[in-house]
């Protein structure tokens, strides 16, 4: 009888064993797909406004799709990308404005959403390139005031995105721009900011995204630059 019981025991643990191991099983099956639905969608909806700020043209249209890319930045609370680009989206609107208190509004934004990138970001070249893109355009309220000292943040900022990524196409394409303001400005030779600017060229050639959501602008200033280069 004790036998008996004793297996009976046995069974009826293996058993539960089975069923848990089922359970945890049947969970892994349920929740991997919904993980990779949940990234799948962030992927989309990130790919969706990325396009948007990349290609709209009014101040108007690239407002809503700067606050759509906050809000998402807000919901995923891990995620980098979406504080990048709505400090990239920023820095557009700030180019399309003429008024100089504006401009300088949307440029305070587009800190405040880089800030944001950088604490979950450190260290990264893209980001660093930005900080000075927004520094560069700080200069084109008042070049003749702002000049000595935005122009100087700018250019160490890309100096040091491209220390840390020389590979970097959008942080050469920068430095070249400010570069040939500078010689510009003094009547100076353009010659080093050309030489960066080919260095540029050669990079966007080779540049491999590390991922889908990876910065892919710049190019189309780089060749703007390269008519005057010639």
């Amino acid at each position: 009888m004790k036998t008996s019981m004793n297996l009976h025991s046995t069974v009826s643990k293996q058993n539960i064993s089975v069923s848990r191991f089922l359970h945890i099983v049947l969970f892994l099956l349920v929740a991997l797909p919904l993980s990779s639905r949940a990234t799948d969608k962030y992927t989309e909806a990130m790919q969706k406004n990325i396009q948007a700020v990349y290609t709209q043209q009014t101040v108007a249209e690239l407002q809503n799709t700067v606050n759509t890319l906050e809000r998402i930045g807000t919901a995923e609370k891990s995620k980098w990308e979406p504080f990048y680009y709505a400090s990239f989206g920023y820095v557009m609107m700030a180019n399309r404005e003429k008024d100089g208190a504006k401009k300088d509004g949307y440029l305070d934004q587009a800190t405040t959403a880089l800030d944001k990138a950088k604490a979950l970001q450190q260290g990264d070249s893209e980001i660093t390139a930005l900080e000075g893109f927004i520094h560069m355009i700080r200069v084109t309220v008042d070049p003749a005031t702002r000049g000595q000292q935005y122009s100087g943040l700018a250019t160490q900022s890309f100096h040091k995105a491209v220390a840390l990524n020389p590979e970097n196409p959008r942080a050469l394409a920068l430095l070249a721009q400010m570069q040939y303001g500078t010689a510009q400005f003094f009547g100076s030779s353009t010659e080093e900011a050309c030489g960066t600017l080919n260095k540029s060229l050669e990079k966007f050639e080779t540049f491999k995204a590390t991922s889908e959501l990876a910065p892919q602008w710049g190019k189309g200033m780089a060749m703007g630059l390269k008519e005057k280069c010639k």
